[in-house]
């Protein structure tokens, strides 16, 4: 359901409307501006799939927004109003995510305009079949040309069916599993991508709060501990986000919006037990003390320190933008506040974190997935043990420096065992995710603290990331 005020600009215009300020501070020819700008291709498919004795249609898109590398990355997401101009959004905020987070990657995306909810999970497995052999038959799924991955409304099981179908109608094809990205691990996937997103959002505000000087801009202090959290939508990014911020860094959750109800509590709610209900039950609804009916959205607007929109898209619209107190805002969603709400927003000294960065975490990690699948060999697999052993040979000179000095000090059990043990694939994948996160962010605020044309992180990202492009296209001969 469309959540904009009618005077709000669409999500395809608002993400235009952040290009074109950005490029306007670039020396980029027209020509160039308006070659990234626009989308490349979009593929719309309608096909039938024989269901309950009668034949269903199903509309998908998949959309090319820019090949300046390649293959194109972007998920596909089953949604039952998603349309062509939502698609084409998504896709070309995909191409400017990998530019800024520095995955060799163009943009795309993709949608099936369906309720999941309302089809059996071997319908579903009909319907995921059925659209991927239409998209792959163009190579418009293709390990070297076109890698999905899940969105809004698919996951690993998804995933895993597109995977089987390509590799069906490819059956020599070595590198089959890399043509999707997200999948199980027993399918191919890799430890850490099903959390990899909210994780994201986790090292994203890690490093905003390392740096005294955005803190100031937020009027915001010390560190993530004790801050209080609003999250809207507890779904895959959303959960992972809240509970990795409430165990990990002490923040309290205060605020839960969902689909059919909020909970808020000041001192702080507790997300593993509302995620295991909200699986559950569906919904909130049926919590104590749980907020239904329109009054549930106006949990956005309490007082907070930190709001993460990590559902839909324009969720922060012209309609409550002026009712908003969170001063520092993350989009772990794509495009959940509009232009106009942005604006009010920036005029009022909000921080917001922009959605191109905040939620880069799963396609850092689906990169890491892909090479993975190429090189056919686990991360740590080669080395993990190596590490062990040299860790083993200082621990062990250290112990017989000890003894032969019959000195006081000896190593601790607690510290042994943490040092000797080498690094496995989940840790891997998050040191490197943690590493993206904070390569870019720095990127972005250089930017923001060194361009006085430059007032906002939205604009920083925007313009970090067409700068990237655009000597991607210069150097191809554009």
């Amino acid at each position: 359901m469309d959540t904009r005020s009618k005077d709000d600009l669409s999500f395809l215009e608002s993400v235009d409307l952040s290009f074109n300020r950005a490029v306007s501070l670039l020396e980029v020819p027209s020509a160039l501006k308006e070659k990234i700008r626009i989308c490349n291709s979009t593929y719309t498919v309608r096909f039938g799939v024989r269901l309950r004795g009668t034949i269903y249609t199903f509309t998908g898109y998949r959309s090319v927004h820019s090949e300046h590398m390649e293959p194109v990355k972007g998920g596909i997401r089953y949604a039952p109003n998603v349309d062509q101009d939502e698609v084409e959004a998504l896709a070309a905020l995909m191409t400017y995510k990998c530019a800024l987070i520095e995955v060799p990657f163009g943009g795309s995306k993709g949608a099936l305009r369906i309720d999941p909810k309302q089809f059996e999970e071997f319908e579903l497995e009909q319907i995921t079949r059925r659209f991927t052999y239409e998209l792959a038959k163009r190579s418009l799924i293709h390990p070297s040309q076109n890698v999905p991955a899940p969105d809004m409304g698919t996951g690993e099981r998804e995933m895993a069916w597109i995977a089987d179908q390509y590799a069906r109608m490819n059956t020599t094809d070595i590198n089959a599993n890399a043509c999707v990205t997200g999948k199980p691990l027993n399918s191919g996937g890799i430890s850490g991508r099903v959390e990899a997103t909210g994780r994201g959002v986790q090292y994203a505000l890690r490093e905003f709060f390392r740096h005294e000087r955005d803190r100031d801009r937020a009027n915001l202090t010390g560190s993530l501990s004790g801050k209080r959290v609003i999250v809207q939508g507890l779904g895959n990014v959303g959960y992972h986000a809240a509970k990795f911020l409430q165990q990990e860094d002490g923040a309290v959750i205060c605020g839960i919006v969902e689909h059919d109800g909020a909970l808020y509590d000041p001192s702080g709610l507790d997300v593993e037990a509302i995620y295991q209900g909200l699986v559950r039950d569906g919904g909130l609804a049926k919590f104590p003390n749980a907020i239904i009916g329109p009054k549930a959205k106006v949990v956005l607007e309490e007082e907070c320190d930190i709001l993460i929109p990590a559902a839909v898209d324009s969720i922060i619209n012209l309609s409550n933008a002026d009712r908003i107190q969170a001063p520092l805002i993350i989009e772990a969603a794509n495009g959940p506040i509009t232009a106009g709400a942005d604006e009010i927003l920036r005029q009022r000294g909000t921080v917001i974190i922009p959605d191109l960065y905040a939620n880069a975490g799963g396609v850092t990690v689906s990169y890491f997935e892909w090479v993975k699948n190429l090189s056919h060999i686990r991360f740590g697999r080669m080395q993990r043990r190596q590490e062990e052993a040299r860790h083993q040979l200082l621990i062990d000179e250290l112990e017989r420096l000890s003894a032969a000095t019959s000195a006081s000090w000896e190593v601790s059990p607690s510290f042994k065992a943490k040092y000797l043990r080498g690094a496995d694939e989940v840790e891997l994948v998050r040191s490197g995710l943690d590493d993206a996160m904070r390569i870019a962010y720095q990127k972005m605020r250089e930017v923001w603290h060194s361009n006085a044309a430059v007032d906002d992180l939205r604009t920083a990202a925007y313009l970090v990331a067409i700068d990237r492009v655009v000597k991607s296209y210069r150097a191809k001969g554009l």
